[in-house]
């Protein structure tokens, strides 16, 4: 399973083994699915919050009387059936992460970079580098490899690389151990270096 190996310029430098055991396989999209819930649930902040009936502001004192007005019964003024008062079974914050097996997470990434292959979107460098922090540059460099949405991935991505992709805003750039399913499949084209496939391999076989 070969692909080209190109520079930054577009020019072939030669060609390069992609492991089939990595980009061939059949791309489970169930398995993907979970992952992503899973990555999503994760970055929930978790931070909704409501009030029960202790923590809203007002008086305790009653209503009105017991009996005599014709109304119906009532006590405190922050019960939940009055504008502003309680809610009840509302949320509180909490934590929306669940756990997944490892080897789930592992398929699912193994199917998101298969998919990428088999939709010809994997671009192989020999190097990623920026001479300077120019998102211009960097732009005119990426149109040139057709990748204007990309994830760039290096075995550490360059300082000078994360500079000249920050005011780009659909392009990312992610170093082999932070590589996750839905960062692969938020991007069109997938740029990895020749470095970020050998780390790539040690992390997944």
């Amino acid at each position: 399973m070969k692909v080209d190996l190109l520079d930054l310029e577009n020019q072939k430098k030669g060609e390069i083994e992609l492991n089939s055991l990595i980009f061939g396989q059949i791309v489970r999209v169930d398995i993907m699915h979970r992952v992503v819930v899973w990555q999503m649930a994760k970055r929930r902040s978790g931070t909704h919050s409501s009030k029960e009936v202790a923590a809203v502001e007002g008086s305790t004192r009653k209503i009105y009387k017991q009996k005599g007005t014709g109304r119906a019964r009532h006590g405190s003024i922050r019960a939940p059936q009055f504008r502003g008062g309680a809610v009840i079974f509302g949320p509180h914050p909490r934590s929306h992460e669940f756990s997944l097996n490892k080897k789930i997470r592992k398929l699912g990434l193994i199917s998101a970079l298969s998919l990428k292959k088999q939709e010809n979107s994997i671009i192989v460098l020999d190097e990623l580098k920026a001479q300077d922090y120019k998102a211009a540059l960097m732009l005119k460099k990426l149109k040139g490899l057709n990748a204007i949405a990309a994830l760039l991935v290096d075995g550490s991505v360059d300082s000078a690389v994360l500079g000249s992709i920050s005011n780009l805003p659909y392009v990312d750039a992610l170093p082999v151990a932070g590589l996750n399913v839905l960062d692969i499949l938020k991007h069109d084209k997938l740029i990895l270096t020749v470095d970020a496939l050998k780390k790539i391999e040690e992390r997944l076989l």
